[in-house]
């Protein structure tokens, strides 16, 4: 896997200060996208385990909430792979922080709903999340005034009490 860029102090991608991998790749390819040119899979640099521990280390400070992945899209079946350790990672070293993912695919039952993105590893991966923000960018639909989300279609969902629940809980900002 590649990743286009980092962000060690990100306030934009969820509640409080964050650290913010951009992971390279997506095949949904939404109007307007405002991340165009991590569309492609080879763009940026590789995801090695020298970037993973300076992540880590970005994310040890007091003030850091947590991580946030976003793109390209996390939810490609070859990024959710590389992701999957690393996030096992992230929860086992530093287990106050959340974790926030977003994609352009939807969440169903547990799972993403278009199977193109479903593979081996999807569920285990979203159970290891506090909040995913779901849902292709719909320009129509575009409204500046929503919270952590760039298109009314897109839900901010509470993963831990949506498994709990069986039933799609929206994360309360």
């Amino acid at each position: 896997m590649n990743y286009a860029e980092i962000k060690t102090t990100d306030i934009a991608n969820g509640e409080g200060v964050r650290v913010s991998l951009f992971v390279s790749g997506c095949r949904r390819h939404c109007k307007n996208c405002f991340n165009k040119i991590a569309w492609d899979f080879n763009y940026g640099k590789p995801f090695t385990e020298e970037v993973e521990e300076r992540i880590l280390e970005a994310l040890s400070p007091d003030y850091i909430a947590g991580l946030t992945l976003l793109g390209g899209d996390p939810f490609e079946p070859e990024n959710q792979r590389a992701l999957l350790p690393f996030v096992k990672k992230v929860r086992e070293r530093l287990p106050g922080k959340t974790i926030w993912c977003y994609t352009g695919y939807t969440f169903k039952d547990g799972g993403i709903e278009e199977k193109e993105a479903s593979c081996e590893v999807t569920r285990e991966l979203i159970s290891l999340f506090d909040v995913l923000v779901d849902g292709r960018f719909v320009e129509e639909l575009k409204d500046i005034r929503l919270v952590f989300r760039g298109s009314s279609n897109q839900r901010v969902i509470d993963v831990k009490r949506t498994l709990s629940s069986g039933n799609v809980v929206l994360y309360l900002t």
